[in-house]
């Protein structure tokens, strides 16, 4: 678990938006991942995507770094923000606006507005 939870820190320290998945963000491998990957692409979020069906190691580390069991998780500048249900409302709610704002991470302000009202 060492290499693993080292690699994560790493990968977590060398980008402000990372977001471990199953599949990559071009091709999500799952329903969750999709919803967190689409939710960043259309806000425009530069952000690592971190495939952890190409990983076992990984797959079970990310799991017990955040010691949350499922995947996808996202992580803005090294924290551990939640998974797909805990980034939806976010986006609804503004607060990952009010995140990325903070955390000086670049996003389409429009695009979020637009994914609110498309879903209010």
């Amino acid at each position: 678990m060492t290499d693993a939870a080292s690699r994560i820190r790493e990968t977590n320290a060398a980008n402000d938006v990372v977001l471990y998945m199953k599949g990559t963000k071009t091709m999500p491998q799952c329903g969750f991942s999709s919803r967190v990957a689409g939710v960043l692409n259309y806000m425009g979020v530069q952000y690592r995507d971190v495939d952890v069906l190409a990983d076992d190691a990984i797959r079970q580390g990310i799991k017990d770094f955040s010691d949350w069991p499922t995947i996808p998780q996202l992580y803005v500048k090294g924290e551990f923000v939640g998974g797909c249900d805990i980034i939806t409302e976010m986006t609804l709610s503004g607060e990952l606006d009010e995140l990325f704002d903070k955390s000086g991470v670049a996003f389409d302000k429009d695009a979020a507005e637009k994914i609110r009202q498309a879903n209010g």
